[in-house]
């Protein structure tokens, strides 16, 4: 028995040990964007369903001599697969793949490239040693239920998943953790390799499975049954990637955020698979109506900026209540142990549904995040169908029992509630496009140009600063702010939101406006604000990954071609672009890059803020936006600057909504002293305070569990 025990729980462990620690290796390769993670996660769901059919075929096909032959073949190429892994962290060519094509294309076949093949060989473990294991247990073992080794594969998952956030990431550079874990997968294939080349295994006689006492079943499940075991699994896989598309894209794309939510989809595995008693149906549904509507809620506008510690708690609880009823209603469909690995592949197939409709069909079919308040709504229907058909269930059959018509009551009442939800999202914006890097909307307030106030149309009023006076376009990315224009013609160049003439940027602009002509570089377009500051015989060259930023920019705002400077766009990684560039001697260079409010990681390392160095001229300024609502980057842009021996400000402007500013810090990081003796920078910016110690950040490690705010 212990074999087995050791076999699966080290296989589950590795497996979902390794999902964040690659994910976050390819991370700065597609410019931080949150949804590397989901489509991740689509591939790990993916191979994982191809190893479940795999172990289904094996076991159902093949002679159990020739089982533990194949797997055995698969399991010593998956360690040789995993030799060139310690290459990733090499970015030099591979990087290039983040330049061409679809984003999710170009993930999906480094993993599979990579680490698919060990990942398969992992995944098809379990259910390949629960079913040799219901056909014989080993001597002096109990023929107990199979099903409770499943709950100890995602204890191990659980564990892993854990470990990862807390342990492995702050301690251990990706480096090593490539390394160890290469060496674990090695280790734990050892006791694999003991169970199959057990003597009484290969000895070829074969009995069919006795489980609990119960004789084999004769009966197949039935096509229905299948299905809802698939849209069940489907349904929580939905949830768990949208929610943490969601929390990612609002927050950081950082393992923290990605674990939490498989952690505790995960733990609903675990309570449902493990004892039947611990999914108490009454309670869970009760539950689930005040996480649906609760979360339905928090889907909109009004709601959608409540703070950190609010956000993360009512998802995370929502997400494990809903999984919780899925898989316990799962749990109470499981068949005999003789269609176990049906069972698993048709769950497994559930899953990787859920995320080619996260990952890949929902960026290209919807304009905004409508998975997460379809997958709500399709929670509700699903736990009422499973319920209906319950022979053991008070709504066995129901059709006119009032409980029966208060819960189909509930329902049809979210679904509108959610439908009307999507219906108004929809309409609200001037424009609304999306794609891998999230969703951009585009607000127009105030009234027409031609009748506001200051218009050629209209003689202006005494008070010209009212905004009720002045349209206005907004750009958000998510929730966030990411450009402002005023729509008047004479205001239209106006710099706004968090690029005001009393910012940081915006006094390191004019500072080295007043030295002669200005090349300014920046990272992260937005709609183009910063060119606002351009004169004639100034270049401004704006650094951005995402394409539908680039063509909003253009064809919403003016600021680009408003501008009287030399203004280039490159398309592509900031990194990736620098890099391949001869130094451009700027006198600014300012990185603004934020997918929502999330943070792209990779271009706060030691590593990049060298780069910035390189193509800034001697004497020249690095600003560095640091504003955030929920993860304070001062400690890391202050470590980097003393790392390279600069000094760094910070200036904290306030917004002024007649302005069209907002608040926003930015840190100014230069090695000449002359910049921080400017009176207006001496007037405006502080002293970044002492901070705690932080272990500097590079492309081989980073943190920011610690600095959430």
């Amino acid at each position: 028995m212990l074999p087995y025990l050791l076999a699966i729980f080290a296989s589950a462990f590795l497996l979902f040990l390794v999902e964040p620690m690659i994910a976050k290796v390819l991370l700065p390769w597609f410019g931080g964007a949150a949804s590397v993670w989901t489509t991740c996660l689509l591939f790990f769901q993916a191979v994982l369903l191809l190893g479940y059919l795999y172990a289904h075929g094996l076991v159902r096909r093949v002679r159990p001599q020739r089982q533990a032959s194949i797997h055995l073949a698969v399991l010593a190429a998956s360690a040789l697969a995993l030799l060139p892994l310690h290459r990733l962290l090499r970015p030099g060519t591979s990087w290039a793949v983040a330049r061409h094509g679809n984003p999710a294309l170009g993930i999906l076949v480094i993993l599979a490239a990579t680490v698919g093949l060990p990942y398969f060989a992992l995944s098809a473990t379990s259910p390949l040693l629960q079913a040799w294991y219901a056909r014989r247990p080993p001597s002096g073992s109990p023929p107990g239920p199979p099903y409770r080794l499943f709950a100890l594969s995602n204890a191990g998952s659980m564990l892993a998943l854990v470990s990862y956030p807390l342990a492995v990431e702050p301690l251990v550079s990706l480096h090593h953790q490539l390394a160890g874990w290469s060496l674990a997968f090695v280790v734990a294939a050892l006791p694999i390799v003991a169970i199959a080349l057990e003597k009484r295994f290969l000895s070829g006689n074969h009995q069919p499975p006795a489980v609990d006492g119960r004789p084999p079943a004769t009966d197949p499940p039935g096509w229905k049954l299948k299905l809802l075991w698939v849209a069940l699994a489907a349904c929580a896989s939905t949830l768990l990637l949208a929610i943490t598309n969601h929390l990612s894209q609002n927050v950081a794309a950082i393992p923290f955020l990605w674990v939490l939510p498989l952690g505790l989809y995960l733990l609903s595995f675990i309570l449902c698979f493990e004892r039947a008693s611990w999914y108490r149906r009454g309670l869970f549904l009760r539950l689930l109506a005040l996480s649906l509507a609760g979360m339905g809620c928090i889907l909109h506008y009004e709601f959608s900026n409540i703070a950190l510690y609010w956000q993360i708690p009512l998802f995370s609880a929502g997400l494990f209540v809903c999984c919780t009823v899925c898989h316990g209603e799962l749990a109470r469909l499981k068949p005999h142990a003789a269609h176990l690995t049906g069972f698993y592949l048709m769950v497994s197939l559930g899953g990787a549904l859920g995320g080619v409709f996260v990952g890949l069909l929902a960026p290209m079919v919807f304009k905004n995040f409508w998975e997460l308040p379809l997958g709500l709504g399709a929670c509700a229907v699903l736990a009422l169908a499973a319920l209906h058909r319950d022979p053991a269930g008070i709504f066995y059959g129901a059709r006119w029992r009032l409980a029966w018509l208060v819960a189909l009551t509930l329902a049809v009442a979210l679904i509108a509630g959610l439908a009307v939800m999507i219906y108004r999202q929809g309409k609200e914006p001037r424009l609304m496009v999306r794609n891998f890097y999230g969703v951009l909307r585009v607000f127009d307030s105030g009234p027409p140009p031609d009748q506001a106030v200051g218009s050629a149309v209209k003689p202006p009023a005494k008070n010209p600063a009212r905004n009720q006076d002045r349209p206005r376009r907004k750009l958000m990315n998510g929730t966030i702010t990411h450009g402002m224009q005023w729509l008047l013609p004479a205001q239209r160049r106006l710099p706004t939101t968090y690029y005001a003439l009393d910012s940081g940027v915006g006094l390191a602009l004019l500072e080295a406006e007043r030295h002669g002509k200005v090349r300014a570089g920046v990272i992260g377009l937005g709609a183009g604000t910063l060119a606002a500051y351009g004169r004639a015989g100034d270049e401004y060259t704006f650094y951005e990954i995402n394409p539908l930023v680039i063509q909003v920019a253009n064809s919403e705002f003016t600021f680009l071609r408003d501008s009287p400077a030399r203004v280039r766009v490159l398309a592509g990684d900031a990194r990736l672009s620098l890099q391949e560039e001869p130094p451009q001697a700027f006198d600014v260079l300012a990185v603004d890059a934020f997918s929502g409010d999330a943070i792209p990681v990779h271009l706060l390392t030691r590593e990049a803020f060298t780069l910035y160095f390189r193509h800034l001229q001697l004497g020249g300024v690095l600003a560095v936006h640091t504003s955030n609502r929920y993860v304070d980057l001062e400690p890391v842009v202050q470590a980097l600057a003393a790392s390279l021996g600069k000094g760094a400000m910070e200036v904290d402007s306030k917004g002024d909504d007649n302005q069209g500013t907002e608040n926003a810090i930015w840190i100014l990081v230069s090695g000449r002293r002359s910049f921080f003796a400017d009176p207006d920078l001496q007037e405006a910016a502080v002293e970044l305070d002492n901070q705690r110690p932080l272990r500097l950040w590079t492309d081989d490690y980073s943190n920011l569990i610690t600095l959430l705010k």
